[in-house]
């Protein structure tokens, strides 16, 4: 599995690199895929996540990619989808952005006994989530104020007015979900590597 994971991720982030549409954007959108892969190298061996969580990260790496090769606003396939008179290929990443860093954050309290009780666990991950993305919103704003008309890409508000609260809204959307649909399937995954993983 590690060699396919690193695989797929070498050959999208390398198809992604070749003339993007916009190379600052590429950049800003790439490198938290980059942060994330050279987090999971170097705590693979004595922090090895759940299979479920390495697929789910290396999926979130794509969408980011993808993004990043085109620019959220001009993904080919969500160009007029279903109707919207905007791309919509962003509030995907804003899902991922929920949906995903709600189980990284689930398997880590999990494993280190941070929280007790599925509630107030589940009402932490869910505000870990919003507050990520919250910061992601803020740190959207710092590069536009950085950098002006070169962060536009970046941005993809494509003139929606709301913007950073539908993206946030899609973030607590896919945090909700990842923990309704797949907490029963995390569960099996962490007690089989409890079993195998030294405390």
């Amino acid at each position: 599995m590690k060699l396919a994971w690193i695989l797929i991720f070498s050959a999208v982030l390398i198809w992604s690199g070749i003339n993007p549409k916009d190379t600052f954007t590429w950049f800003l959108e790439v490198l938290p895929a980059l942060i994330g892969a050279a987090i999971l190298a170097t705590t693979y061996k004595r922090f090895p996540l759940t299979p479920l969580l390495y697929v789910l990260i290396l999926a979130h790496c794509v969408v980011l990619m993808v993004g990043g090769h085109y620019t959220y606003a001009e993904v080919p396939l969500f160009d007029g989808l279903f109707g919207a008179e905007r791309n919509n290929y962003d509030k995907v990443g804003h899902f991922f952005q929920g949906f995903v860093p709600a189980l990284i954050a689930r398997e880590i309290l999990i494993r280190l006994q941070v929280v007790n009780g599925a509630a107030w666990r589940n009402l932490f991950i869910v505000s870990v989530c919003l507050a990520f993305s919250a910061f992601y919103e803020l740190l959207e704003w710092w590069v536009a104020a950085a950098t002006g008309e070169d962060a536009e890409a970046f941005l993809g508000t494509q003139g929606y007015a709301w913007d950073t609260q539908s993206d946030m809204w899609f973030a607590l959307i896919g945090a909700i979900t990842a923990l309704i649909c797949l907490s029963r399937r995390h569960d099996k995954q962490l007690q089989r590597i409890a079993k195998t993983t030294p405390s």
